[in-house]
Parts: structure tokens; sequence; C-alpha cells
């Protein structure tokens, strides 16, 4: 296994200080919890990108296009902003 490599980011104040609160009540560093953080994000893009892959395998199989997928979302968010009003 390759040694730990040390990578510096920027965060504002208020997240830096809940992270810094989290990591006390739980008795694990911040360096964890920014780890586990990035994992995470990984894990849900990862995921993400497999559900997509199926949508467009079954739109395909369909025979839907791109553009008729694109149409009803738009289609739904239109009504949804409309139902709001």
């Amino acid at each position: 296994m390759d040694a730990p490599r040390t990578v510096t980011i920027s965060v504002p104040p208020d997240l830096a200080r809940e992270v810094d609160q989290q990591a006390e009540l739980e008795g694990r560093s911040r360096s964890e919890l920014y780890r586990e953080a990035a994992r995470q994000y990984l894990r849900s893009r990862d995921r993400w990108e497999q559900i997509f892959a199926y949508g467009k395998d079954v739109g395909r199989r369909l025979g839907v296009a791109d553009a008729d997928v694109a149409e009803a979302v738009m289609q739904e968010r239109r009504a949804r902003r409309d139902r709001r009003s």
C-alpha cells in the first residue's frame, strides 16, 4: 500500500468549525471526516453514473432518444413550477 499523501484544501471557516466539532463529538480526526466525505462523494458519483447508464440503456432499447428525455424533464420542471405558483 502506498504511503498516505498530504493534501491541502481550503474550506470556509464555518465548515471547518462544523467538521472540527463533529470530529470531536465522534472522537475522530478532522482528516478522517474529510476522507470519509471524499469516499462517500466518489461512491455516490459512481452510483449515479451507473443509474444514468442503466437509464440510457433502457431508453435505447425502448427507442427513446436523449432529446425525448430532455424534453420530458423540461416539461416536468415547468409543471412543478406552475403547481407551486
